[in-house]
């Protein structure tokens, strides 16, 4: 019945022959893999005027400049990562780069790094739609983390029935937002430059200190940079790509990138045309619209579309959490789980670990996305940052045909975006950034404690076959019985049938229950020993392991086996109405070092 229900919610089970076929064309991918990088445009160009605001109106021109040098860093992250699917075409990205090129800590710092952001993607972006909802209906605004959590369940359902189907429901979406910047970017543009539409210039209402100019417009610039967040995730995710997976993961980041200089560009170009400032319950987006088209049906499209890439944005980690999570396991720093592809041949189990983490991280911050952007960005600038170092030595080291070219641009993208990180470090240590600072340092701790514990296990487990061969040892079978029954007489039949020595072992409650035990053992199976051990307070567990805890004086060198009896109700709803002695009683054992368990099953059949 499970089944059933588990194949109705995420699909029947694939064939691993069928992995292919999950594999994503480009049209499909671009949505799947760049709603992140996209929905940034809902906001990008908001930060840097929320920031250049504060020096006065005069200060919203420089938006056009920051604007400009942000496109500037995105073509050089394009150019450099488009560098990275070249040289790792199976996938992890920043992570890979700098544990190939920089070493394990430096992997290790970028593989956290990336992990946190992920999580941070989909709650923000959930979060961030959410509020998008709620702005439209407030007698929505106190369920909002029950929404938020809904959607991240909704969106783990869809992504658990694979990448295939996902990226067709994912899709539309995103091609109608993107449509929907394009219109408003035309149309705007349009009734500046020909109906001279716009708003009235902008006054200039403060001075602001000059010596504080440059750090105002590099706080802007960091800010506006948030734009840049996602764009990682074709270069993370490059294996789930069709064959060329190379070529086809190159192609789809190129268009990403030009997709997104012309979106963020446009918008932009609009604000300042239209002499927009930032407002505290309306977006810069609605107002744009509003401005261009009014309160229409148009008007309406747009915000509609923004509120679903910002949701849909989430998607985006979906295919970069689970796959960089298998690829760090099988380097022995993550738990092994996430190498397990499921019935989907996706790495499910990463897939639940990040919606589940998302969803915590929702709760704790009680759905507000003002807190958790403080959190937001320094892990992917983070990475950015490690990717760009890594592969300036990669190139230093091999020197490739044209490879002063690459080493300028990964080496300019390397000092701008350690400089951005500097900057949101300081700017927003105190509203939050604190938290992921303190985070990644665990995290590495983490991941250096898992890859020991890994290495410490092969190196126990490892063995010389041509000297180490395997040892015969006698046995003898401790059976713990709860009375005379079928289960009971189905284990003493196959422990007979090692040709063993068998004790049994019974607890008795009080002097009745052992004397009527013993009477009836000695009529029912006399041939083999029958302990009988007094519980006064009633306890299974203590006597069974205070007799055990004496066996090897009594033994010697023979192998001590725990035969456990236990019955195999015949449907899922019977084994609630049954305890779990047997299993806890066989989850116990298995932590003792100087005994074997093993479990007699017996399937009844009503």
């Amino acid at each position: 019945m499970l089944t059933k229900i588990k194949a109705s919610i995420i699909g029947r089970p694939l064939k691993t022959e069928q992995l292919q076929e999950e594999k994503l064309p480009v049209w499909k991918a671009l949505p799947i893999l760049s709603s992140d990088a996209l929905s940034s445009v809902a906001y990008g160009t908001e930060q840097i005027l929320g920031v250049l605001v504060v020096a006065g109106a005069f200060a919203l021109w420089y938006s056009l400049p920051i604007s400009l040098a942000i496109v500037g860093l995105l073509t050089l992250l394009i150019i450099s990562y488009r560098l990275i699917i070249d040289e790792y075409p199976g996938g992890g990205g920043a992570y890979i780069v700098s544990m190939d090129n920089l070493g394990w800590f430096a992997g290790s710092v970028a593989g956290a790094s990336l992990l946190v952001d992920y999580i941070l993607t989909v709650a923000v972006s959930v979060t961030a739609g959410t509020a998008a909802i709620t702005s439209a209906f407030p007698v929505l605004h106190d369920h909002r983390v029950a929404i938020s959590c809904g959607f991240v369940f909704i969106i783990m359902i869809l992504n658990l029935r694979g990448l295939r189907e996902s990226g067709t429901i994912f899709s539309v979406p995103t091609y109608l937002f993107i449509i929907s910047i394009v219109m408003l970017v035309i149309v705007g543009t349009f009734k500046v430059v020909f109906a001279g539409k716009g708003g009235s210039p902008p006054t200039i209402t403060s001075h602001f200190p000059e010596g504080l100019t440059w750090f105002i417009l590099l706080r802007a610039f960091s800010s506006g940079c948030s734009a840049l967040t996602g764009i990682e995730a074709i270069s993370n995710a490059t294996p789930t790509f069709r064959a060329p997976e190379r070529i086809n993961a190159g192609r789809t980041l190129v268009i990403l990138g030009a997709l997104l200089a012309m979106l963020f560009g446009g918008i932009s170009v609009l604000a300042y045309l239209y002499h927009m400032t930032p407002l505290p319950e309306e977006t810069l987006i609605s107002q744009i619209a509003e401005e261009t088209f009014g309160r229409t049906i148009p008007y309406f499209f747009i915000q509609a579309t923004t509120a679903l890439i910002l949701i849909l944005a989430a998607n985006t980690s979906y295919s970069g959490f689970p796959l960089l999570a298998s690829i760090m396991a099988k380097d022995k720093m993550m738990p092994r789980m996430f190498t397990a592809r499921g019935d989907r041949l996706n790495y499910s189990n990463g897939i639940m670990v990040l919606s589940f983490a998302a969803m915590l991280l929702i709760s704790l911050f009680q759905g507000h996305t003002e807190r958790l952007i403080p959190l937001y960005a320094i892990g992917v600038f983070t990475s950015f940052t490690l990717a760009q170092s890594g592969m300036v030595q990669r190139l230093l080291k091999h020197k490739p045909h044209g490879w002063k070219g690459k080493l300028a641009i990964s080496l300019t993208g390397a000092i701008v975006t350690f400089i951005v990180l500097l900057i949101f470090a300081i700017t927003k240590f105190t509203e939050g950034a604190w938290i992921i600072i303190v985070i990644l340092p665990i995290f590495v701790f983490v991941f250096s404690k898992i890859y020991r514990h890994y290495e410490a296990v092969a190196d126990e487990l490892r063995i010389d076959i041509s000297t180490v061969k395997p040892q015969i040892k006698k046995q003898m079978i401790v059976l713990p019985v709860g009375g005379i029954n079928q289960v009971v007489s189905n284990t003493i039949a196959y422990a007979r049938s090692l040709n063993v020595d068998i004790v049994a072992l019974y607890i008795a409650f009080d002097e009745n229950d052992a004397k009527r035990m013993r009477d009836r053992w000695k009529v029912w199976c006399p041939d083999i020993r029958l302990i009988i051990m007094h519980s006064r307070y009633r306890s299974i567990i203590r006597p069974l392991l205070k007799f055990i805890g004496k066996l090897p004086n009594y033994v010697g060198d023979r192998q001590v086996t725990v035969l456990i009896p236990q019955f195999i109700p015949r449907r899922w709803w019977h084994r609630l109405l049954h305890n779990k002695t047997a299993l806890v009683i066989r989850w116990i054992l298995l932590t003792r070092k100087d005994i074997v368990v093993s479990t007699v099953p017996f399937h009844l059949k009503k």
